[in-house]
């Protein structure tokens, strides 16, 4: 079997084209739009503004390879008494893929926020997978950016 191209839609006035979407394929969600997905269990939810302080710090660091991805790598290093901040995605289905993460959290005093989307998360670490689950580590060529997380999601209400 071979690899058949795809066809790229003619572009109207807009920008759209045919095949939907607009020039680079990609359909943005508005933040409202994206926690009617979220699961019941997502709590404490980051804001809008720290969603994009996070998906920033997240970039950041994976340039450094600074970051921990997926739920079994990030639950090893959890285990093994490695510190930063876990970003889980609120929209993960089933939950008890990473339901255990943040009791681990909570145990080892590690601060952890809910984002409303695992695609942006997946796509901000610089991958075309979605992704779960993220551990950013602490550097000193983001240390400003880490700490403002890293306070902001200290203060989050945990569940109780």
């Amino acid at each position: 079997m071979t690899k058949v191209k795809k066809e790229k839609g003619i572009k109207d006035e807009a920008g759209a084209t045919e095949t939907g979407g607009t020039e680079t394929g990609v359909t943005e969600k508005s933040y409202q739009e994206l926690i009617a997905n979220i699961n019941p269990i997502a709590n404490p939810l980051a804001t809008k503004k720290l969603s994009k302080k996070l998906y920033k710090c997240v970039k950041k660091a994976s340039k450094l390879k600074q970051i921990r991805r997926g739920v079994k790598e990030v639950q090893k290093f959890i285990n093994k008494g490695e510190t930063g901040i876990v970003v889980l995605a609120g929209d993960t289905l089933p939950i008890d893929v990473y339901c255990h993460l943040p009791v681990m959290c909570e145990d080892r005093s590690l601060p952890y926020a809910y984002i409303p989307s695992k695609v942006d998360l997946g796509s901000s670490a610089g991958s075309k997978r979605p992704t779960c689950v993220i551990m950013i580590k602490s550097h000193e060529d983001y240390k400003e950016a880490y700490d403002e997380c890293f306070d902001e999601v200290s203060s989050l209400p945990k569940p109780l």
